[in-house]
């Protein structure tokens, strides 16, 4: 069992920054990978952005240069958003894969880009 936290969502104008914070607990050592999710109002949940334990990553095409996914150990990852559009507007969540392929979610955390 893995649980996952997010934290750091809020308001935020067009153009500012914010940082998503995502603590694991539990069978920490046993994830392959992790990423952060969002979903908008009437639409479907996307990949945002991946990250292994090896340090690779990739990242959703809307999101290449604006946003920074990194992990500083096998408890936390993050997700450092700047230049935010509205569009950017969603809740965010936070997903571990285990080396079993068995996943899990955290609660997710609000964005929301807006003058």
């Amino acid at each position: 069992q893995v649980q996952l936290v997010e934290s750091g969502g809020g308001l935020v104008q067009p153009g500012g920054s914010l940082r998503l914070s995502c603590a694991a607990s539990g069978n920490i050592f046993s994830i392959s990978t992790m990423g952060w999710y969002r979903q908008a109002p009437g639409k479907e949940r996307e990949l945002v952005a991946a990250i292994t334990s090896g340090s690779s990553t990739n990242y959703a095409d809307s999101v290449k240069g604006r946003f920074t996914i990194s992990r500083d150990n096998a408890k936390t990852m993050y997700l450092q958003m700047n230049s935010l559009k509205p569009e950017d507007t969603a809740v965010y969540y936070c997903r571990a894969i285990l080396i079993t392929a068995q996943d899990y979610w955290g609660q997710g955390t609000q964005v929301t880009v807006s003058s």
